[in-house]
């Protein structure tokens, strides 16, 4: 387990990416101009590199990562803000975004546990 923390709150807006395939996770000092579009999430290092073939999980939900965007692990650890994206892709176009296999996207309520292993 490289990084292990819990969904605290849920902008009212925060769905609405779900259409695209996309979940953004900010930690509770998300900006306000963001706020409304994030799960909050509370501020936890990670303990390691985060690769491809390692597993994000939400509760029992498991995702295998496909693709690392270079800022990935520093802005996870600095801000606690990523974008989740489900899409299975094997390259990373956007810097901040990290993408897992193309699979039906999770239930996320507040308390949900989000690892990386």
């Amino acid at each position: 387990m490289i990084f292990e923390t819990q969904v605290t709150n849920i902008g009212p807006e925060a769905e609405m990416f779900q259409q695209e395939k996309m979940l953004i996770f900010f930690g509770d000092d998300a900006p306000e101009t963001l706020a409304d579009y994030c799960y909050n999430i509370q501020l936890t290092p990670s303990t390691d590199e985060i690769t491809t073939g390692m597993i994000f999980s939400f509760d029992d939900q498991a995702y295998k990562i496909t693709a690392v965007g270079e800022v990935v692990k520093k802005n996870l650890d600095d801000l606690g803000h990523i974008t989740l994206r489900f899409d299975g892709s094997e390259t990373a176009e956007l810097p901040g975004t990290l993408y897992v296999e193309d699979k039906e996207m999770p239930t996320i309520t507040v308390g949900t546990k989000i690892a990386i292993s």
